[in-house]
């Protein structure tokens, strides 16, 4: 089964919550702004996820998300960090579901930093699916 962690993370805390979710896949973290981050070859599931800037997600993780292919990532699962609002989780299962792939309910999200408890369930997170 192959999967694959990206992300994008301007206070580096979603970096930290992808790179434990990535432990966890067995795979290395890439942020969506880093050319190899692009998905050339099929995924089984793609981990994806990023913060909530001013009531949105960044611009850079939606025009990464515009470039998926519904026919090289077979399921998304999804995982954010914020300081206040769990929001970005669910624009991202939508703009994700609108480019026709499945995207599974569980998510992994941590409040700010993540600490010992969040990036232990996030390296759990990354050995599902």
């Amino acid at each position: 089964m192959s999967k694959a962690v990206r992300y994008y993370s301007r206070s580096g805390n979603t970096k930290a919550l992808a790179e434990a979710i990535a432990t966890g896949a067995g795979v290395t973290a890439l942020s969506v702004d880093d050319r190899s981050a692009v998905i050339t070859e099929p995924v089984d599931t793609l981990f994806i996820g990023g913060g909530l800037y001013a009531y949105g997600i960044d611009k850079k993780l939606k025009s990464f998300i515009n470039t998926l292919d519904s026919n090289k990532v077979k399921k998304a699962a999804v995982f954010s960090t914020s300081w206040l609002s769990k929001h970005a989780l669910d624009i991202v299962k939508n703009e994700l579901k609108a480019k026709g792939i499945e995207v599974v309910e569980e998510t992994c999200y941590a409040k700010n930093m993540p600490g010992a408890n969040e990036l232990k369930a996030a390296v759990e997170f990354g050995t599902k699916f």
